[in-house]
């Protein structure tokens, strides 16, 4: 078994992956700046932290740590001295990075260089995997779109995402770093709360209010329900065949942001939809080639959009943010519906719950969040 260090760690992809880590009986340390991107009259972090670290809080490790500071870094990278890093921590949505784009390269660019630069002399160090995007590939130009698609992103979030891997790969070459690069797209679920449109659609379908479709909801992305992304990570982490690759970590399959807001209507008959011009700033997408993680690593999504849509739905109606009744309720829920926690792989074992009366998240007033495009 090995020590996994996670940053970005608190956030909605790395405590996932910790979740699995854990069920597969490894070490894990999480670290996480606590930084908060949405404002916090718009989004409810307590809540979805708690949901996220429910039953393993007390089973692994988590410190705050600012990956730009790089003393700060090496101090906790020295004191654990884990064998592999999963790299998450970084400014989490693309309209943002346009908006603040000293940020976006300092928590993205910035924060590999000085992981790449302090792993390079630690001893013992195994496995070093860079959690990119697939907005380095600007426009689809066929489809699917394999790792080796032409690389042209039409925003600061893309091109910061680039760069870190070419870091990463010019690093690994030159100081001979084992690492491993992945590239997920449209991750979605339970415990989001960085209002990405799969969240912006789902919390507009509860208050009542209409779905936005620019380009009559033609533009299509390839939608990866959390645990399968989570999963793949895992996977890319330990394969020994995974070294110096990189891989499309997806669903595999393009749907159109008109189909999401169908099958919300399966749920919410009265659901309606507000139709606008395009933006032709944003890339055009679709589905990813996820063959080479197939044959390699043996990844197998396994959450269709349907019932990854559905798991969401179940999900806030049993979280409702201040624990009122929303607008509009789901044709399936006759009754408020009990409390669910977040989602839990099915092909692991589950993680012993804390003892009665443990509070299983000692930090709650202080901890924001940390997340991943």
């Amino acid at each position: 078994m090995s020590r996994v260090l996670i940053t970005g760690g608190v956030g909605f992809i790395g405590t996932q992956v910790a979740r699995e880590l854990l069920s597969e009986g490894h070490d894990v340390v999480l670290l996480d700046s606590y930084a908060q991107y949405i404002s916090p009259f718009e989004c409810h972090y307590k809540q979805a932290i708690t949901d996220r670290l429910e039953g393993i809080r007390e089973k692994l490790v988590i410190e705050r740590c600012d990956a730009r500071d790089k003393l700060d870094l090496i101090r906790s990278i020295q004191k654990y001295s884990p064998q592999r890093i999963i790299h998450l921590a970084a400014l989490p949505l693309a309209d943002l990075s346009n908006r603040y784009p000293d940020e976006t390269v300092s928590t993205v660019v910035g924060t590999t260089v000085n992981i790449l630069d302090i792993v390079k002399d630690l001893p013992g160090f195994e496995r070093f995997v860079y959690v990119s995007s697939s907005m380095i590939y600007g426009d689809f130009h066929y489809l699917p779109a394999d790792e080796e698609h032409s690389k042209n992103p039409k925003d600061v979030y893309g091109g910061t995402k680039l760069a870190a891997e070419v870091l990463t790969r010019s690093y690994g070459n030159r100081f001979s770093i084992p690492y491993t690069i992945v590239r997920p797209s449209a991750v979605y679920g339970p415990t989001d709360v960085n209002q990405r449109v799969s969240q912006k659609f789902l919390m507009s379908a509860f208050k009542g209010e209409p779905l936005v479709l620019h380009n009559g909801g033609e533009d299509k992305l390839d939608f990866t329900y959390i645990t399968d992304i989570a999963h793949g990570i895992c996977l890319a982490t330990f394969e020994p065949k995974a070294e110096s690759e990189t891989f499309n970590i997806t669903r595999g399959q393009g749907r159109s942001l008109r189909e999401y807001a169908d099958i919300l209507k399966s749920y919410f008959p009265l659901l309606t939809v507000e139709e606008l011009e395009v933006q032709n700033f944003r890339p055009k997408r679709g589905a990813l080639d996820i063959s080479k993680a197939q044959k390699i690593l043996g990844y197998e999504p396994q959450v269709s959009l349907e019932d990854g849509i559905r798991k969401y739905v179940e999900y806030v109606l049993a979280n409702y943010p201040g624990g009122g009744e929303p607008v509009m309720m789901p044709i399936f829920a006759k009754k408020r519906a009990p409390r669910l926690r977040a989602p839990k792989f099915k092909t692991t074992a589950d993680v012993a719950t804390p003892p009665a009366g443990a509070d299983p998240l000692s930090m709650a007033e202080q901890i924001q969040e940390n997340p991943i495009r």
